[in-house]
């Protein structure tokens, strides 16, 4: 391949390489200013904890943003669900497999009641969500008030945001002594998954006729994407292993990317984002996929204020403050369009992980709050500003 076949193909594909590119240049920066502190397998770990309840937000807002709605909602929403998983565990005593599952049903149920007025009585989704942010803030207060922080002492659920997954092979085994076996083996299969996922849907693409990239970009993909899989596994074997945070948010990736992609849902729903009144017309109901869609996104604010309460091992007033702008930004910045109709679950995993790669990094550099904020929002316009320009180019 030439330089020139090369950058047609960057250039062609940018949407979907430019988060790596991204993520690979923030990683980089971050690694020479730190020492090498960023890339250390306690770091790696703290990284990709902390990427997981942002991570499962995204994948639900992606949706949301798709069908062209936001949800402003979903960060005290996710609070405020934390905070009632708190009471339930700590105050009332329930056990643990009756207090979660209630608590992923309240969060369908919350996602239904704010998108009630945009479904069926076409409120704009910023003002009815806007609506649901102020109700769930004052419940957060309300479920907080006269005990403030409320700790959790449940080992099970704290081992939820804190633990790692058992190693059925010896630690000081003759065999890579030192390293969490299971995590290795995990990251072969998420290798092998990735590259048959790939393989296969180049050869869908190529049956309908379809353009594909260059054999020689695919190899080149396939290899630096399985490398930086395989040292992320590496660095979390080095560590404890892989954590039941990182375990639940790839469970949640996987079925999201497998219905966005290989379901009549999932096409509904990108072809109601991409033109509502003609999905109307072909028989879709709009507001059928509008209900499912925010009912989806209260589910998944339900299992990122689960994990946030179970990595604080304990439930705030000020739970859940923004969250709703690091899951937006970072569905932006893996590539879902403002305009609607566009956007994978994937790519906002590897958003929320340049987002928050970007946030750790800078924490680890001492970089003041304030600062923080002003070039996060400059990511964000950032991000909004590629998706303008790369819509503009193939138009």
């Amino acid at each position: 391949m030439t330089i020139q076949d090369l950058q047609k193909a960057l250039n062609k594909n940018i949407r979907d390489y430019g988060m790596f590119i991204a993520l690979f240049v923030i990683m980089t920066i971050f690694t020479i200013a730190t020492n090498g502190l960023f890339l250390s397998p306690r770091n790696i770990a703290d990284l990709m904890n902390q990427t997981g309840y942002i991570a499962v937000l995204a994948v639900g807002m992606t949706l949301v943003i798709v069908i062209r709605h936001i949800d402003l909602s979903v960060g005290f929403l996710a609070g405020f669900l934390g905070a009632v998983t708190a009471i339930g565990l700590s105050i009332l005593h329930l056990p643990i497999w009756l207090v979660i599952p209630a608590v992923l049903v309240l969060g369908i149920l919350a996602g239904l009641l704010t998108s009630l007025p945009v479904a069926k009585l076409g409120i704009p989704s910023f003002v009815a969500s806007l609506a649901g942010w102020l109700i769930y803030r004052g419940l957060l207060l309300l479920s907080t008030t006269g005990t403030g922080t409320i700790n959790i002492s449940d080992p099970t659920f704290v081992a939820l945001g804190n633990g790692s997954i058992p190693d059925i092979f010896p630690e000081n085994s003759l065999f890579l002594p030192g390293l969490h076996k299971v995590t290795l083996l995990l990251g072969l299969l998420a290798i092998i998954w990735f590259i048959f996922s790939d393989l296969r849907a180049r050869k869908q693409k190529k049956s309908y006729q379809f353009d594909v990239i260059p054999t020689d970009m695919l190899i080149l993909k396939l290899v630096l994407i399985s490398g930086a899989l395989a040292f992320i596994t590496w660095k979390l074997a080095g560590y404890n292993g892989m954590g039941w945070t990182v375990v639940i948010m790839l469970v949640v990736v996987g079925i999201y990317d497998w219905i966005s992609r290989q379901t009549v849902l999932g096409r509904h729903i990108y072809a109601v984002g991409g033109n509502p009144e003609a999905a109307e017309l072909s028989g879709i109901s709009v507001s059928k996929i509008t209900l499912m869609v925010f009912g989806s996104m209260g589910l998944l604010s339900a299992v990122a204020g689960i994990l946030f309460a179970s990595r604080l091992q304990s439930a705030g007033p000020t739970a859940g403050t923004l969250f709703e702008l690091d899951a937006i930004a970072a569905a932006y910045i893996g590539g879902v369009s403002a305009a609607g109709g566009v956007g994978k679950i994937t790519g906002s995993m590897v958003g929320a992980l340049v987002y928050m790669s970007l946030r750790n990094g800078m924490n680890l550099m001492g970089v003041d709050e304030s600062l923080q904020y002003i070039i996060r929002g400059g990511v964000l316009v950032l991000a909004v500003i590629f998706d303008v320009s790369t819509r503009r180019v193939k138009r």
